[in-house]
């Protein structure tokens, strides 16, 4: 029974799907090779999907509207060479694979970005980098992550008119293909704006905020010991430590005191160069001569250690005596009722466990990309990943690593 129920569905969705593409090819005006190879049943079973699958009718239409959208921003004629300055900034880039082979979009776009371009310029950048993306995909892997770098953006409403524009045409015209986006370091008001507006977003399920700071051990520099002879030592004095003898030099002559005072447990004496370092050239101070006054910043110990001021004793607390204890006593609030304040408990437990849960989620599902947000881009290595008809015309670069010098 299972077997026939499974190989029902399976009909079922193979006819939505012949369904939508039927409908399609009804409407005016025809479909160009392009677009014939373009909407092929993976692509109708994506926008299938987007409809919850019950209407071929609706599916149909938008898979119209995406292939008017993918004409008047010029999907088909793009090529790396309208995007010469992107390329070479790296505003947008495929940095790489992940560990099931979905490739990873990175945007780097500045704020200042929005100032020199207009919106469909932008988008134009944002398509070519998904086409690239998609090329690069195996058979049996549909979908992309992504990245967006907004620690380049000051403004938080600046990032999320961008952040909402890119996700709309994602999920417009892209539908199927985004699996998880993630906003590394966002601006500080970026939290609140995201609250308000995220129940309007189609794809604010799969967006993630995640900050930097919290993968700093990711970099390796865990791995290093240090070595123990470089390790920083106290700078108070420590008896046990302590070797007793001299150290003289042609000038000076450093003892250790053998009764060990904490006041001032090391002098010097001053010696005379022609004689040798054991004739002292002066009286020296020894333990038994150092006062307060001549000891000051020799040594380590505070004016009050030293018996410079006197201590002067703090008042002591004196505790009210209570005349009456009934007349004291003031009726207590009552408080919530056994069940309300369990309920809320419970409540309140459940909601920190659910964002504690989804931060460890997002926190486990981002370090595995933190290595490509993290790898330097390689515009020749990023060329090498398009396909014939968007990488343009072939140009020969040398890397900075191949050149000789």
């Amino acid at each position: 029974m299972g077997k026939k129920d499974e190989s029902e569905k399976e009909a079922a969705a193979v006819t939505r799907v012949e369904a939508v593409l039927q409908q399609l090819r009804k409407q005016s005006p025809p479909l160009t090779v392009n677009q014939e190879k373009f909407c092929d049943e993976a692509c109708a079973e994506r926008f299938l999907e987007k409809v919850k699958g019950d209407n071929p009718k609706k599916a149909a239409k938008l898979l119209r509207a995406c292939l008017s959208w993918r004409q008047s921003v010029g999907i088909e004629d793009m090529t790396a060479d309208e995007f010469q300055a992107e390329l070479a900034e790296g505003a947008a880039y495929v940095a790489g694979h992940d560990e099931e082979c979905r490739p990873v979009v990175i945007l780097r776009i500045k704020q200042e970005y929005h100032k020199f371009n207009s919106q469909k310029v932008l988008s134009r950048v944002v398509a070519f980098t998904l086409e690239v993306a998609i090329g690069t995909m195996p058979k049996n892997v549909h979908q992309l992550v992504l990245i967006f770098d907004a620690g380049l953006f000051r403004s938080g409403s600046a990032f999320v008119s961008m952040l909402m524009a890119t996700l709309k045409m994602m999920g417009d015209y892209y539908p199927g293909r985004l699996h998880r986006a993630f906003v590394v370091d966002p601006p500080s008001l970026f939290s609140y704006l995201w609250k308000g507006v995220k129940p309007f977003v189609e794809l604010s399920s799969v967006t993630f905020l995640v900050s930097s700071l919290d993968f700093a051990d990711a970099l390796g520099f865990g791995d290093f010991v240090p070595c123990p002879s470089r390790t920083t030592s106290s700078l108070r004095f420590d008896p046990s430590a302590a070797k007793l003898g001299s150290c003289s030099s042609s000038r000076f002559a450093f003892t250790v005191s053998h009764h060990l005072d904490s006041l001032k447990p090391w002098y010097l004496t001053l010696t005379d160069a022609k004689s040798g370092p054991t004739t002292p050239f002066s009286v020296s101070l020894g333990p038994a001569l150092v006062s307060p006054v001549n000891a000051r910043s020799l040594s380590f110990a505070s004016p009050a250690a030293r018996g410079m001021f006197p201590s002067t004793p703090l008042p002591q607390r004196v505790t009210p005596r209570s005349e009456d204890a009934s007349a004291g006593q003031h009726p207590a609030t009552p408080g919530p009722g056994f069940r309300h304040s369990w309920g809320g408990a419970f409540y309140r437990g459940r909601t920190g466990c659910r964002v504690r849960e989804r931060s460890e989620q997002t926190r486990e599902s981002f370090s595995q990309l933190v290595k490509l947000y993290r790898r330097p881009y390689d515009v020749m290595a990023y060329r090498s990943m398009m396909t014939p008809p968007l990488r343009g015309r072939r140009q020969h670069h040398v890397s900075a690593s191949r050149k000789r010098f």
